[in-house]
């Protein structure tokens, strides 16, 4: 199995800087520790808003260079920050999807993690062709325009539309759940340190919390490819 960014992102998108990770044995009966992760965030969120954060401004100006009205579209960590800021809290779904969301606000950096059971693999992150289809999480079906960025597998499966905005609900994490493939991509200036921390804080939490070493790597232009598993 690998995961992978086509050229053609690289070279639109040069800032950019991916973490991922790859973990076994997850199970939906733990509790990892995110109360550190959540105060992280209020503390930022405390001296002004999430669309002040260098980290978001960059995946704003992606979008909008994608053609994305940012305020319409926006990254999975704005969303989720703006959630947070508003309500004080987020709602439990999963212990490995509510740990990454933490990590998520901690470091204003979007994270997807994926059922890897659930990949027809190879995954790329690429500009749609314009036939793949996303399953939304309310189980309907929908084809990204050409020219989108998707998360697409073999079988023409997009795993998540508009690159950061949103991933789809058949690679969903669910209580079935034992393999997992985390993405963390961030493209402001300093995403070369950020990324790598917030790798290490989800390795160390993952390790701590369930029985698994995790793979892990930050992807560059010169080693674009994750491959990982058995």
């Amino acid at each position: 199995m690998y995961f992978q960014h086509a050229a053609a992102l690289w070279r639109d998108f040069p800032a950019l800087v991916p973490g991922v990770l790859y973990a076994e044995g997850i199970t939906a009966d733990a509790a990892p520790g995110t109360d550190h992760l959540t105060a992280r965030a209020k503390e930022r969120l405390a001296d002004g808003p999430e669309s002040e954060f260098p980290e978001i401004q960059a995946w704003r100006r992606a979008f909008a260079r994608m053609g994305l009205k940012p305020t319409q579209y926006r990254c999975a960590a704005e969303s989720l920050l703006r959630r947070f800021r508003k309500e004080g809290s987020l709602p439990s779904v999963h212990p490995l999807v509510d740990l990454c969301n933490a990590v998520s606000l901690a470091f204003a950096v979007p994270v997807a993690v994926l059922d890897a059971d659930r990949v027809a693999w190879p995954l790329e992150v690429r500009y749609a062709a314009g036939d793949e289809d996303y399953l939304t999480f309310g189980g309907e079906t929908e084809h990204p325009a050409p020219g989108e960025v998707i998360f697409a597998d073999q079988a023409g499966q997009a795993h998540a539309r508009r690159w950061t905005n949103r991933q789809s609900g058949r690679s969903a994490v669910s209580p079935a759940t034992s393999t997992v493939l985390i993405v963390a991509e961030a493209l402001h200036e300093g995403a070369a340190t950020t990324i790598p921390e917030l790798i290490e804080a989800l390795t160390t939490a993952i390790a701590k919390t369930w029985p698994t070493t995790p793979q892990t790597a930050i992807l560059t232009p010169a080693a674009p490819r994750f491959t990982f598993g058995a």
